[in-house]
């Protein structure tokens, strides 16, 4: 079995914690979903956030989940001027047969325009 990484990201409406528990539960069910992965297939997730969120940690989003044996890390985002307001990015390192060119990318909403290239 491969190691491999999935990215995704999803822009939060306002800085709140409901909500962003919600869009981030919204975008780790997605990227599970769309590459065929359970819970035991993750090896670690790092989460950024952009400077401007502050209500709640990312990660707290996966543990409730159930994802609660994998190790989760949150980092902040790079302040850059003209940058996407209110972004959550996820980088998960997975175990998966699919080859690279297979896994399947997951950007919600506005922020599909992060990526457009890798974006599902």
């Amino acid at each position: 079995m491969a190691v491999r990484a999935v990215r995704g990201a999803v822009q939060l409406e306002r800085d709140e914690a409901a909500h962003m528990d919600e869009q981030v539960s919204e975008l780790l069910t997605a990227v599970l979903e769309r590459n065929a992965l359970t819970t035991d297939d993750l090896i670690s997730i790092w989460f950024t956030a952009t400077p401007d969120l502050h209500s709640d940690f990312p990660a707290a989003a996966a543990r409730k989940l159930g994802i609660v044996d994998v190790p989760l890390i949150c980092a902040q985002e790079l302040d850059i001027e003209g940058a996407m307001p209110r972004v959550v990015r996820v980088l998960a390192h997975i175990e998966s047969d699919r080859p690279r060119a297979e896994v399947v990318h997951v950007y919600l909403g506005a922020a599909g325009a992060l990526r457009k290239d890798i974006a599902q």
